[in-house]
């Protein structure tokens, strides 16, 4: 039945599968399965690795040569490995060239021809990973690189299939995130998948449901930023890194940063490096020209984006991660929020309106921002919401009525008038009144670098702005500590990064700062915040930062981020 519905699906085209094939270096090859503990000093004939994806063999032929060697160690026939691999693909051509290349590979290492054709056919068969019945359970290696296939290449009724097949693969998603699914689910205990692939999925947002498995069942023991290397047979713009994810509670992970010029000849010396014990968060701790290691007491938790950056501002990162609690905080009564969104601020956002004069708002906007203090350029919303949250009763209100049946062409052609025809003129979000004279700092959504500005009250925040609130913070002091290059750290580490260099401050990303309880810091530092703050001296501001976070010794960590911006934001 199973077998009957998948000869009945489109095929994907071949062209499609032929230019999602992205051939692995031999060296690189090498250097995953040493990661994954695919080694010949192991009895590798009783034990299962998938290939899920095998294209021309070049994962294949190193774990060929890898079985040859074990099976002699251990005194084996090579048919004792008739079952240990299973490789897979979709083209005929590509299990031809495989097959071809195992036997090969078998006859150099000295085995018969019958012996090595027989291996090479049982190892590698035709068929879709992600939907194959034949697909082997409870394995102990899967090895290899994932397709890089978009979804609108692959036909409809296949890719409703991969979708039923793998819940993670949501939204618009690489095929790649099937794999790594269907790769995890089948590990048994201890299992290790090891992929080269894409990292995306690690920050956008359709891997999240794919790092919230991997959260909820698997160690994810390695990871090797490979961006600026040549990993593959030919130059693709992949954003290739290794990840070496283990069916396991969450241990120690190692993190690798690997950089222009890397190569065959250091991968050695990053094997030792990375088995040294107690790798510190610093530069120092494990680094050459051409790469960066460090180790992290655990992975990060949740579904929410990874970080990335550097291994020791990754393991900086976890550090304040694990001392320190998250900026919104109801204990301090620290929110983090975004100002107004009107759905047509030609109409909303005004600088005199012929309204009644209750109904004008003033609106702070990103430009009352730019010079580091709150200076208001004098725009208003034109406010349709009482101070209770519902909408003001226009019968009430003949200016505000005549005014919003001027532009009531434009006001009712918005989608959330569509949807509430009654509520034709509304803004898409309710205004808090409560907020209005409420002290806030005020963040720019799109800025290179971190930049709080302080609304001492009196204004509604346009929706281009972020703002922070608190119950328990002297915004001036939160202000100089949000400045700093820790709080720029922590964005960067999360934020999605625009063309430019140009970060997002969004309230997701700034939710993700850490900082200290404000009890704990001391009279002088709180000054000293202030006035840093007051300055916009990002430079002194870090450095008392550094020494409030009690991580002074780290200040080259974070200095990519803002010691080196000097003393104006």
């Amino acid at each position: 039945m199973l077998g009957e519905m998948l000869s009945s699906l489109t095929a994907i085209p071949a062209e499609s599968v032929e230019h999602g094939e992205v051939f692995t270096r031999r060296w690189v090859v090498d250097l995953i399965l040493d990661l994954a503990g695919y080694t010949p000093d192991r009895d590798l004939a009783p034990l299962t690795v998938v290939e899920p994806a095998c294209g021309g063999g070049a994962f294949l032929a190193a774990m060929a040569a890898r079985v040859s060697d074990s099976c002699r160690k251990h005194d084996r026939p090579l048919l004792d490995a008739r079952r240990a691999v299973h490789a897979f693909d979709l083209l005929t051509s590509n299990v031809t060239a495989s097959r071809r290349l195992v036997r090969e590979v078998l006859v150099d290492e000295g085995w018969p021809l019958p012996e090595a054709r027989e291996v090479a056919t049982a190892w590698v068969r035709q068929g879709d990973y992600l939907l194959d019945p034949d697909v082997p359970d409870g394995v102990d290696f899967v090895v290899g690189n994932p397709p890089y296939v978009r979804l609108e290449d692959v036909p409809a009724d296949r890719m409703l299939a991969y979708r039923a097949a793998c819940p993670t693969m949501t939204g618009r998603s690489d095929l790649y995130v099937g794999f790594f699914e269907q790769g995890l689910r089948s590990l048994a205990s201890g299992g290790v998948l090891a992929f080269i692939c894409a990292d995306r999925w690690m920050r956008n947002q359709y891997g999240r449901q794919l790092r919230e498995l991997i959260a909820a069942g698997y160690s994810v023991d390695v990871t090797v930023n490979m961006h600026d290397v040549d990993a593959f047979e030919r130059q693709v713009s992949a954003y290739p890194a290794v990840t070496v994810i283990r069916r396991a509670g969450q241990g120690e992970a190692v993190v690798v940063e690997t950089r222009r010029g890397f190569g065959a000849q250091d991968a050695p010396g990053l094997a030792e490096a990375m088995s040294a014990p107690g790798l510190r968060p610093v530069p120092a701790a494990g680094v050459s020209s051409r790469y960066e290691v460090a180790r992290l007491p655990h992975w990060f938790t949740g579904g929410e984006s990874w970080p990335a950056g550097s291994p020791s501002r990754l393991a900086l990162i976890e550090e304040l991660n694990d001392r320190f609690p998250p900026l919104e905080d109801a204990r301090t009564g620290t929110r983090v929020g975004i100002g107004v969104a009107t759905g047509a601020d030609s109409v909303f956002i005004t600088t005199g309106a012929d309204v009644e004069p209750r109904r004008l708002l003033p609106l702070s906007m990103v430009r009352d921002t730019t010079s580091g203090c709150h200076s208001w350029s004098g725009h208003y919303l034109v406010n349709p919401w009482d101070a209770d949250g519902q909408l003001v009763d226009l019968a009430a209100l003949p200016r505000l009525r005549a005014y919003y049946q001027r532009h009531s062409a434009v006001l009712r052609r918005r989608y959330v008038a569509g949807r509430r025809p009654e509520q034709w003129y509304r803004t898409i979000d309710k205004v808090d009144h409560s907020l209005v004279e409420r002290p806030k700092l005020l963040f720019p959504d799109m800025k290179t670098t971190i930049h709080p500005v302080l609304d001492e009250g009196g204004f509604y925040p346009h929706h281009n702005l972020y703002y922070i609130v608190s119950d328990s913070w002297d915004l001036r002091v939160l202000g100089g500590l949000l400045l700093s290059g820790v709080a720029q750290a922590f964005v960067e580490a999360y934020a999605v990064r625009m063309r430019g260099g140009t970060l997002r401050f969004q309230a997701q990303y700034l939710r993700r700062i850490r900082v200290p309880r404000p009890e704990v810091i001391s009279a002088a530092d709180r000054a000293a915040l202030t006035s840093a703050f007051d300055r916009r001296d990002t430079r002194a501001a870090t450095r008392v930062a550094l020494r409030v976070y009690g991580i002074e010794e780290f200040g080259e960590v974070i200095d990519g981020s803002a010691l080196a911006r000097g003393g104006g934001a």
